[in-house]
């Protein structure tokens, strides 16, 4: 056993101190305000009660409440908080688990009485006080028979489960706060209240025991807890922007699309919301050709082989859609699988016929539907569903290629993202994970290629693009980058990626011939722009509010009438609109013009055009701009220019300059 440990500290100083120290200790021998404001401490990026003792040498830091890496301490003591104000309030309700999430944290409970929104209130005064007790967070290491008796005891079957699932060679550790206590992993702040008020609980939700169907029914409560008021306040403002910004309601006010009961997870695409997934895929089609991609179509339903040959029946089975058809006799019975995605398709149109690495790099991309299951209580409107686009593409190329493959492709996605107003963007590279397929060498090359890409990405951008590792992240088959980009209130989205693949190509033979004759196995990269495309939709409605540039606007004039006497000049200026290129209908209806502008403007229409019997004798027309109460007499023809060039896509700007 050590007897003392040499600890580096953030400023770059090393000092020696005595093993059995505690992170507290610590803080009180640097300083007694530091120990006053310490909550945990960091030992070689680990998070550690100030309990711990040091036990080890290594990087060493003390962490404040103020501290970033402290929120998920903060959410993780207020969940136990949750936990205890329920029991306290309600006894006998089981609690189950409450992990840490994305903003904020959840507890499951099982109650015969399902809690709602309603019991908030209480629950929180529960939580005020309990935090106000300021009882400190204390760890023991329990054997299994005693926990298991204790939690029997206590009529807590779920955790008896829990605690069969903790592997033998991992202690059972079990915190209290006063005298309620809990089976937890840790860690925890030192008291209850470190946590603070800054707190609040979001919605109720069920969520079946163990994420399975056939187990009971929980009652899960989340909750959100911030290091002060002033971040949850602000964090609150977010969710009522995000609730405004939401694609579903939008989608039902410009009516782009629905769902229903007879077809969970896909999309019922309305007439205007099919031209945004059009005008989308047209837009990328342009693209793709600019960058040398040859567009092509894969079968949507191939036999089960293909996917066992591919590793997808062993990693992604569950996730597939299956179909066993029956022949004349039963050996005759074959499986079938709707693709789960389009890369093994790729590989055997890659394959049909010899190629040479005069050839390479060959580029197949498609604009593939794809179905993957989803739980039903995972679905979220376009965000998630069982049935999407990907537009998805594959490089073959030879190793000396990738990394300026790499590059072009930043290219693509970077400049597809300024398009549509993105312009805050991180590059994250993802390496190697435990599970994985390919020798260390081949990972070793890759990662060193994906990791000078990485460098030149972040330099060429003058340091404007955010560039990161992501230890451990990477698929089973090869390190990937991806791409993270940033909307209009701060929210985060994952779409683009580029992913090196050693698995396909070997699994399916995959060749060309090399300049010295021989058969070389390719490097195959897998693409993503957008990645789903009804999802990049979704954030495109949200990220616009549906207020769409008018290049991309599904409807992008309507001609809106004063009186009856326009009729005939309105239907003229449609016609002229429609000639110059642009989606525009006429509004004849016998209505007040107020009515009209406010039911455009409530489906998100960028521009109306105003005409009444003076504009029909002029022949000018009022131009109102979604989002302004102003308007603008001009001339039909000027309006009308302007409008055109207007609503040329960014893309065909870029060639025509």
């Amino acid at each position: 056993m050590l007897n003392s440990v040499s600890l580096t500290f953030p400023d770059g100083s090393v000092r020696e101190y005595d093993a059995g120290m505690t992170g507290a200790g610590l803080a009180e021998s640097i300083s007694k305000s530091l120990a006053k404001k310490a909550v945990a401490y960091s030992l070689d990026g680990t998070l550690c009660d100030l309990s711990d003792p040091l036990g080890k040498s290594g990087k060493v830091e003390i962490i404040t409440r103020e501290d970033p890496r402290a929120l998920e301490l903060i959410r993780h003591d207020a969940a136990h908080v949750l936990a205890e104000a329920v029991q306290e309030l309600w006894p006998g309700t089981q609690v189950t688990i409450g992990p840490v999430i994305e903003n904020g944290f959840y507890y499951d409970f099982a109650r015969n009485e399902p809690f709602t929104p309603d019991d908030f209130p209480v629950i929180e005064k529960k939580m005020r006080e309990i935090i106000a007790r300021n009882k400190p967070f204390t760890k023991e290491v329990w054997s299994r028979e005693k926990a298991k008796k204790v939690f029997a005891d206590k009529g807590e079957r779920y955790k008896l489960e829990l605690i069969d699932a903790i592997p033998e060679d991992q202690d059972l550790k079990i915190y209290a706060q006063g005298d309620w206590f809990d089976l937890c992993r840790g860690p925890h702040m030192a008291s209850t209240g470190q946590i603070g008020n800054a707190f609040k609980l979001m919605k109720v939700a069920g969520a079946y025991w163990r994420g399975d169907s056939n187990n009971p029914m929980l009652t899960r409560i989340y909750g959100t807890a911030f290091a002060d008021q002033a971040q949850l306040e602000a964090y609150q403002r977010l969710l009522e922007e995000a609730e405004k910004r939401d694609h579903r309601k939008l989608g039902r006010e410009m009516d782009l699309f629905h769902f229903q009961e007879e077809g969970p997870g896909v999309v019922f695409w309305h007439a205007k919301g099919w031209k945004m997934v059009q005008n989308l895929i047209n837009y990328m089609r342009r693209r793709l050709d600019e960058h040398g991609y040859q567009e092509v179509n894969a079968p949507q339903v191939l036999d089960k082989s293909l996917w066992e040959t591919s590793g997808h029946w062993g990693w992604y089975r569950d996730a597939m859609f299956k179909v066993t058809v029956a022949g004349d006799d039963t050996d005759d019975d074959r499986i079938f699988a709707l693709k789960p995605m389009n890369c093994p398709g790729h590989v055997q149109i890659f394959k049909h016929g010899l190629k040479s690495y005069r050839e390479l790099p060959v580029k197949l991309a498609e604009f593939g539907n794809v179905h993957r299951y989803e739980p039903s209580g995972a679905l979220h409107g376009l965000m998630r569903v069982r049935g999407f686009t990907q537009d998805d593409a594959h490089i073959f190329c030879t190793e000396e290629q990738l990394a300026a493959e790499c590059l072009r492709i930043n290219d693509l996605i970077l400049s597809t993202y300024a398009d549509f107003g993105f312009d805050e963007v991180s590059v994250k590279l993802s390496t190697r994970p435990d599970k994985r397929v390919g020798t260390d060498e081949a990972w070793d090359h890759a990662e060193a290629i994906m990791s000078n890409v990485l460098e030149t990405i972040r330099t060429r951008s003058g340091n404007r693009i955010k560039t990161s590792i992501n230890p451990g992240e990477g698929a089973f088959y090869g390190p990937k980058f991806e791409y993270v980009l940033k909307d209009a209130i701060g929210r985060e989205w994952q779409c683009g990626t580029t992913q090196v693949d050693f698995n396909l190509p070997e699994r399916f033979g995959a060749f060309y011939i090399g300049s010295d004759s021989e058969k070389k196995q390719p490097v195959m990269v897998h693409r993503a722009v957008c990645g789903s495309m009804e999802r990049f939709l979704g954030i495109l409605i949200e990220n616009y509010s549906g207020h769409f540039p008018l290049w991309f606007a599904p409807l992008q004039v309507v001609v809106a009438t004063i009186t009856s006497d326009a009729d005939e000049y309105a239907v003229k200026v449609v016609d002229r609109l429609k000639a110059a290129g642009l989606l525009a209908e006429a509004d004849l209806r016998n209505e007040k013009i107020n009515y009209k502008v406010r039911e455009h403007s409530l489906a998100k229409v960028p521009v109306i055009l105003v005409c009444g019997k003076r504009e029909a004798e002029e022949e000018t027309v009022n131009v109102r701009r979604l989002g302004s109460r102003d308007q603008e007499s001009q001339k039909l023809d000027d309006a009308v220019t302007a409008l055109a060039d207007e609503a040329v896509s960014p893309d065909r700007k870029r060639r025509a300059a």
